[in-house]
């Protein structure tokens, strides 16, 4: 992908999560703390280490990880967040993290810097993913690992096309989820070597979709939804509860090493 989809890809992330950080830094799925435990075990953090953590959002995944490393380098593309993440850094007495700004596509970092680097609920908004998993490969130092905890769809056409244009109309620098075939092939590309995936699936309200979308969105977001074919509503799980729609909402989470 050139520069300028990254560019107006970028612009899009900056301004819709400027707009959201505040809901970020307590949003349900994001402080899951199940997710966060899982994504901890696959990390193995030693003492010594230094990690960085992209796209950090609120910094949910650097702040977990803080207490168990040297440092953790919080790094994120747009402002509002990592004010979201300095303010959670205050209120636990996190020293050892740092708070960086700047785009996964080109990082501001030596190459073999880092011990681990992780990256969670945020590739799917990276305009060019095979870049940004090249430079994480680029900062690791031979045979470390890198983790990834991300949206993710069935390996269904059906679903697949649904769930992604579900996530557009959430969000407009929402880019691509990926299958977990996909996942394995993209990470294989990129020079890791694939150790640990791990599908994981939440049944969600609908209403999640929704925070901070315009009308037409919502109600097209409502649409899709109630006029699914019997057999993709069957894969999303679609149930009304109270008056509301419920679906289910896929996850994946892995872990690899930069080959030596």
């Amino acid at each position: 992908m050139g520069s300028e989809s990254i560019r107006m890809t970028n612009e899009a992330a900056r301004r819709v999560f400027s707009e959201r950080a505040a809901f970020y830094r307590s949003s349900a799925s994001h402080t899951d703390p199940a997710v966060l435990e899982r994504l901890v075990e696959l990390a193995l953090p030693e003492a010594g280490w230094s990690v960085l953590d992209l796209a950090t959002g609120a910094g949910h995944t650097a702040l977990a990880l803080a207490p168990l490393v040297r440092r953790v380098v919080a790094y994120d593309l747009t402002r509002a967040m990592l004010s979201q993440a300095a303010a959670l850094r205050c209120e636990r007495g996190a020293d050892g993290l740092r708070l960086a700004q700047g785009d996964v596509h080109r990082l501001p970092f030596a190459s073999d810097a880092f011990d681990l680097v992780t990256c969670r609920r945020a590739a799917h908004h990276f305009a060019d993913l095979p870049t940004a998993l090249a430079e994480a490969r680029r900062v690791l130092r031979p045979g470390c690992r890198l983790v990834i905890d991300d949206r993710s769809v069935p390996d269904d056409p059906e679903v697949d096309a649904l769930m992604n244009r579900l996530d557009v109309l959430h969000d407009p620098s929402h880019v691509r989820e990926l299958s977990p075939t996909a996942w394995v092939e993209q990470v294989g590309a990129a020079g890791f070597t694939l150790e640990i995936v791990e599908p994981y699936e939440r049944w969600r309200p609908l209403r999640e979709l929704m925070p901070g979308v315009e009308t037409p969105e919502a109600e097209e977001i409502r649409r899709i939804v109630e006029t699914l074919t019997p057999a993709a509503a069957e894969v999303f799980g679609r149930r009304r509860i109270d008056g509301e729609w419920h679906i289910q909402h896929w996850y994946l989470l892995l872990a690899a090493r930069r080959a030596r």
